[in-house]
């Protein structure tokens, strides 16, 4: 019964002359899940996007987060049940699965 209430990534690319900073913001909500991305690249001034999804598409959804949660927990039992597959978000925010 894993659920992931936010998540925060960020990563950045400092090359110049045009450092690059992408941020991802993952929240629950009563009604589902919204993911805002933003780009910054250089002094250019940032592009947004956002996404939401209902509780009924993200049922089961697997975020970084509780992916390496789990994966510690597969490990340590040294086992994987056959055809495990979570929805998941990829970096374009867009919904997808991931198996292991």
């Amino acid at each position: 019964q894993l659920e992931t209430l936010e998540q925060e990534e960020q990563e950045c690319l400092e090359l110049r002359p045009h450092p690059t900073e992408k941020t991802t913001h993952i929240v629950s909500h009563e009604h589902g899940m919204t993911v805002t991305k933003t780009l910054q690249e250089g002094e250019a001034e940032p592009q947004c996007q956002g996404f939401s999804y209902s509780r009924a598409k993200l049922q089961g959804l697997l975020l970084e987060g509780a992916s390496l949660l789990l994966l510690r927990v597969l490990a340590r039992r040294q086992t994987v049940p056959p055809d495990l597959v979570f929805p998941a978000i990829n970096t374009e925010g867009d919904l997808c699965t991931s198996s292991y």
